[in-house]
């Protein structure tokens, strides 16, 4: 389909605006409702919508998918998922979601890093773009870059989040999984979901959960998150994964973070600091560097910085 296409744009628009709203959409899921079971929640809910459909248009031949690659998708999921998108949704109790966005920006530089760890060879363009990069991650995080008001552990978390979501989108590209990519991401997401469930019950947040003091708004965060953030948006970008080129696709990587902070900025009433704008504005430009460079070098084989950096969903 040409790139051109209204429908091309139409589905990109959905991705660009609904993952861009995801962190917003958490920043006010946890204003009232634990971290780790509204996470839980979100994932295995839709994981199981998802799951459905899959086997209404598939029939029992999507169900005949080998132990291994079952494993491998649950392994992804919990890294992709559980320490990926849990801990980004812990970290947004103490962090902007136009900051927890800008920082969550990086995953296409860290996932640079962890292929040379693994013995990738990369252009040098790709390193630069990555040292660069990590640079304006770290102007994000200098001190009384926002007057002492944001927890730096807890930015650290939202980084860890961001090398695990590297390192389970590179699972789930180069490991054995499921074909389907639709029961892929099913798989992904009730195994994440459900890990997320045991650490909220060790946690105790199931025992202090009173659904009575959850508002309004969390509620409806919560289901924002599991049908268009988890469902609508991850259709929209399957499809358009196989009418676009993958090149265009993984533009959503730095379009992704314009949104949130805008949105958080419009909704939420969130302030950016010139410093922050300084680091986001480094990040996002770095990403841009970076996955042109690997769009340009690579072979048509999966690309782990044009695909995999959305290996999961948002």
């Amino acid at each position: 389909m040409a790139v051109g296409s209204p429908r091309v744009w139409s589905a990109l628009g959905i991705v660009y605006l609904v993952w861009g709203s995801t962190y917003l959409a958490i920043r006010f899921s946890v204003q009232t409702m634990p971290p780790f079971a509204s996470a839980a929640a979100r994932f295995i809910l839709a994981g199981s919508i998802l799951l459905g459909v899959v086997s209404v248009r598939g029939g029992v031949p999507v169900w005949r998918v080998e132990p291994r690659r079952l494993r491998n998708a649950a392994i992804s999921g919990i890294l992709l998922l559980t320490s990926g998108n849990g801990l980004v949704v812990l970290g947004e109790t103490r962090v902007p979601s136009g900051l927890a966005a800008l920082l969550v920006a990086a995953v296409p530089l860290w996932l640079v890093v962890v292929r040379r760890i693994v013995g990738d060879r990369t252009p040098v363009a790709t390193v630069l773009g990555v040292l660069i990069g990590l640079c304006g991650v770290a102007v994000l995080l200098l001190p009384g870059s926002r007057g002492g008001q944001v927890d730096l552990l807890y930015c650290g978390i939202i980084l860890l989040a961001a090398l695990s979501w590297s390192i389970g989108s590179l699972v789930a590209v180069r490991s054995t999984v499921p074909h389907n990519l639709m029961m892929l991401s099913a798989g992904e997401m009730i195994a994440g979901g459900l890990l997320l469930a045991f650490l909220a019950a060790i946690k105790g947040e199931f025992a202090h959960l009173r659904l009575d003091q959850v508002s309004a708004k969390s509620w409806l965060a919560l289901g924002y998150l599991v049908i268009f953030g988890s469902i609508v948006a991850f259709s929209a970008y399957v499809w358009v994964l196989g009418n676009a080129p993958t090149s265009l696709v993984a533009t959503y990587a730095y379009v992704n973070p314009a949104v949130a902070v805008a949105l958080g900025v419009l909704i939420a009433g969130e302030q950016l600091r010139l410093i922050e704008i300084l680091g986001g504005a480094v990040i996002l430009v770095c990403v841009l560097v970076v996955v042109r460079a690997e769009a340009q070098t690579r072979t048509p084989a999966p690309d782990p910085v044009a695909e995999g950096c959305a290996a999961g969903t948002r």
